[in-house]
């Protein structure tokens, strides 16, 4: 299989289009056509559904847009290795976020590359926890921040972030922390009350029903709701409460009318973790992106006032 065949066809699949790849390639539609055709005669089989639109991948063609993308993020890893942009820390770094902390750490992520990593090519994926598995599996992502991983021989991680849940009330009154409740709530009284929580398997919401089943308990769920600044905005019209990191809330430029009221016996802790590939060697750049991410995490989730809850009642 030739790379530079692979290559063409994987913007082709990407853009949709051989007039629209062929200009991002900077390549005459009509080699690029050829090139595509020549490697699905080489594998018996079409690639492509070619209609007055543009393409749509067949079956075969979305299983090699899979591989293909792997194939070639690694052959730049190699290219990175074995020439002189190893000594200078360059090359790309994918980096996969969970939409719940992308808002809060891209930006300063983001300038800590442009400072301490200036030749790098970063790219920054937003992506749930079975997207990102995936994408670490294949090759797409060179590093995930991810919640509560479960542990498998595929993946190596280590420990960014501890943090509890919090509920999340509409507030009433003039105390900031005043949401008609308690400044601290049992996970009994947590149960008792309307709740919008993301649909299984979203981490939060997976957390939430193992605990109140390991105490016998279930939530009343009044909205399966899967975005999570959609949630919030349901909780500042008063429709509901949230269970979820203090931190979420860095979604909204005034938080002023949520209220936060700590959940105690017990607690609902969560592991923010960063996961990469055991599979592959990670580079030089690669492990110093690893020490950026781990210093924005820290510093972002301990600086930012929302991620400082009322302290619970003892447990």
């Amino acid at each position: 299989m030739d790379l530079k065949q692979l290559e063409y066809f994987v913007r082709v699949a990407e853009l949709g289009s051989f007039t629209r790849a062929s200009i991002a390639l900077g390549v005459a539609q009509p080699a690029l056509s050829r090139q595509v055709r020549l490697l699905e005669v080489e594998l018996r089989q079409n690639l492509l559904d070619r209609n007055g639109r543009g393409v749509e991948l067949t079956e075969s063609g979305k299983l090699l847009l899979e591989h293909g993308r792997g194939i070639l993020h690694q052959v730049a890893v190699a290219r990175e290795e074995m020439g002189d942009a190893r000594s200078a820390l360059a090359g790309r770094v994918s980096v996969g976020l969970p939409p719940s902390l992308s808002r809060l750490i891209t930006v300063p992520l983001t300038r800590a590359f442009l400072d301490h990593l200036p030749r790098a090519q970063l790219t920054l994926t937003e992506g749930f926890t079975v997207q990102m598995y995936e994408g670490l599996r294949v090759g797409n992502l060179d590093v995930a921040v991810l919640y509560n991983p479960v542990r498998s021989p595929d993946f190596e991680m280590s420990t960014l972030h501890e943090e509890e849940l919090t509920l999340i009330a509409p507030r009433r009154g003039r105390d900031p922390g005043a949401g008609g409740l308690p400044a601290s709530l049992s996970l009994r009284e947590v149960a008792a009350l309307p709740l919008i929580l993301p649909s299984r398997p979203n981490v939060f919401r997976n957390l939430v029903d193992a605990e109140m089943a390991r105490f016998g308990l279930r939530p009343q769920v009044m909205l399966q709701v899967d975005g999570l600044n959609a949630i919030l905005d349901l909780v500042r019209e008063g429709l509901g409460h949230a269970v979820l990191p203090a931190y979420t809330l860095s979604g909204f430029a005034d938080a002023s009318p949520f209220a936060l009221h700590a959940i105690h016996s017990p607690r609902i802790m969560s592991e923010l973790n960063l996961v990469w590939s055991a599979r592959r060697p990670a580079t030089k750049t690669q492990r110093r992106a690893q020490e950026l991410i781990r210093q924005v995490v820290a510093q972002a989730l301990g600086d930012h006032p929302a991620a400082r809850p009322p302290e619970a009642a003892p447990v």
